[in-house]
């Protein structure tokens, strides 16, 4: 299974894009979109760098957020010795 993580578009380039995700910056390919891509849009990126979905922002950020807060309580449980 594989879990993509909604990642914010901060430069649309000649077929790619720069993307933002936790902090973290890549360059990825928008070769599997139809869709046009703007700075600001969300995309969903398989493992390979290529963008494959573009998401509704509200859909990205409540993802983004249960996200975080999962990654949050992965970090207490591993604090602690005992699984959340």
């Amino acid at each position: 299974m594989c879990l993509a993580a909604p990642s914010r578009v901060i430069e649309v380039r000649d077929g790619t894009a720069v993307t933002e995700c936790f902090g973290q910056t890549r360059e990825v390919s928008l070769l599997l979109l139809d869709d046009e891509v703007a700075v600001g849009d969300y995309l969903l990126i398989q493992a390979g760098g290529f963008a494959f979905e573009r998401l509704d922002v509200e859909r990205a950020k409540e993802s983004l957020a249960l996200m975080q807060e999962l990654m949050a309580k992965g970090e207490d449980a591993n604090r602690w010795g005992s699984e959340a």
